[in-house]
């Protein structure tokens, strides 16, 4: 992995609770890392499903490796949140390869 390709911005965000103006509790994000990354795979996947046709965006960052990333976690690219759905180490600890799907419309 070459620092040159490590060209996209990327926050990982972790989940936390908060509370809102009631005092109920609400889930919240805060930001856990921000990281160069590479964008390794850029797909759009079709299936119906339950709300009919839907289209998902998956993407594919590559990272240096970062330790406490998880799958509840979740990543921010372009404004957009995304899902973290399969995490795949490169070598030892070396890096990290993040399979991400966008949340919402």
């Amino acid at each position: 992995m070459r620092a040159g390709n490590l060209d996209r911005l990327i926050e990982i965000q972790r989940p936390t609770t908060g509370l809102d103006l009631y005092g109920a509790p609400e889930k919240t994000w805060t930001t856990f890392a921000t990281m160069r990354a590479q964008l390794l795979k850029n797909a759009t996947d079709n299936k119906e499903g339950q709300r009919g046709e839907t289209t998902d965006v998956i993407l594919t960052f590559r990272m240096w490796f970062l330790h406490g990333v998880t799958l509840e976690n979740r990543v921010t690219y372009q404004g957009q949140q995304f899902e973290i759905i399969g995490i795949s180490e490169i070598g030892r600890r070396r890096g990290l390869d993040l399979t991400c799907r966008r949340v919402g419309p």
